[in-house]
């Protein structure tokens, strides 16, 4: 009852790449820079245990943004020539690649991390992959001229690469779709059709996260014109609802997001945020629990895990940390608190 989980990126130690930045230029380069790549991932599976979680995930380590870490291995883009682009409906700028021929796999994707986790963690392993909507948000259309038939290419290759996850020993594929809190009609209409394509033919746990982005400024500041309801779950979460996907990730603790809009979720797993990623301060064991307890008036407890809003990868390491404590000793208290 109450499994822990984070959503999916750690901060990357300073020997890594850049600290807290949310795209970290890299330390190194070549055999020495895999190495980092994957003594970081160790690092933070260790940490995630010591903590108590449940669920455990690579931290995203081996990924230079949770975006790029994706379509860097996808033949068609161009990644010398990038371009300026108002991503997330123009909430910040960012250097794109461009999409500029047929789309493909130049093969795996993550087999590296994926495996290398897999061999280091008897827990449950959660893999993130970014969702379709999301992709296209991220990257420039120089090539297929709709937005949704570039989503559907996309969705493809996400779907070779969690098959090839799931072969891999992965027991939850998650996707990352920050775009639907953006977009909640194009979520709604194609966003989530185009999401069942990706996870098509996994048998193991599906997972969809959407957020209110990450703790850094563009983000913070986008939330401060969202006035003091923010209703864009109401608008995809039906759409969910009748979906395949078995778990939906959603922010909560210290956001404005009204709680009843989980009821919209019936039947499925409910990743309920309760760690906040846009702070630096740290919860209390207590604030997790009453978090919960919220949640519990909308959520089976059977349906219900703590995870933390969003990621955590542009936070200093040692609150990423304590944030982590902080989650699975929540849980714990939520467990004597409202178990049955």
């Amino acid at each position: 009852m109450f499994d822990t989980a984070i959503a999916g990126s750690l901060p990357k130690p300073a020997w890594l790449a850049e600290t807290e930045k949310l795209w970290p230029q890299w330390k190194s380069q070549g055999a020495e820079l895999q190495q980092a790549k994957a003594d970081a991932t160790l690092l933070w599976i260790k940490a995630q245990e010591d903590a108590g979680l449940d669920v455990i995930g690579d931290g995203e380590q081996a990924r230079q943004h949770f975006v790029h870490g994706f379509v860097e291995q996808v033949e068609g883009i161009d990644f010398e020539h990038k371009v300026t682009m108002g991503i997330r409906n123009n909430r910040y700028d960012a250097q794109v690649p461009q999409v500029v021929a047929p789309l493909r796999l130049k093969g795996r994707v993550h087999a590296f991390e994926a495996q290398l986790a897999r061999a280091h963690t008897k827990k449950k392993l959660k893999f993130t992959l970014p969702g379709p909507m999301t992709i296209v948000d991220t990257v420039a259309d120089r090539f297929y001229g709709d937005k949704v038939k570039m989503a559907m290419a996309f969705a493809e290759l996400l779907n070779q690469e969690a098959l090839a996850l799931q072969a891999d020993g992965v027991d939850i594929i998650q996707f990352d779709e920050p775009a639907f809190n953006v977009y909640m009609q194009d979520a709604s209409d194609w966003g989530v059709a185009a999401l069942e394509v990706a996870a098509r033919g996994l048998t193991c746990t599906t997972a969809v996260h959407i957020c209110y982005g990450y703790g850094i400024k563009a983000n913070v500041d986008w939330k401060q014109t969202l006035g003091e309801e923010w209703r864009q779950y109401e608008q995809v979460f039906p759409a969910l609802a009748r979906s395949s996907i078995q778990q939906v990730s959603l922010e909560c603790f210290h956001s404005h997001v009204p709680p009843e809009l989980m009821q919209l979720l019936e039947g499925k797993d409910v990743m309920v945020g309760v760690i906040d990623v846009a702070s630096d301060v740290i919860e209390t064991p207590e604030q997790v629990a009453d978090t919960i307890g919220l949640a519990l008036q909308y959520v089976p407890k059977q349906h219900l895990i703590a995870c933390t809003n969003c990621g955590l990868a542009p936070m200093s390491r040692a609150v990423a940390m304590a944030k982590l404590d902080a989650l699975a000793k929540g849980a714990a208290l939520a467990r004597q608190r409202y178990g049955a």
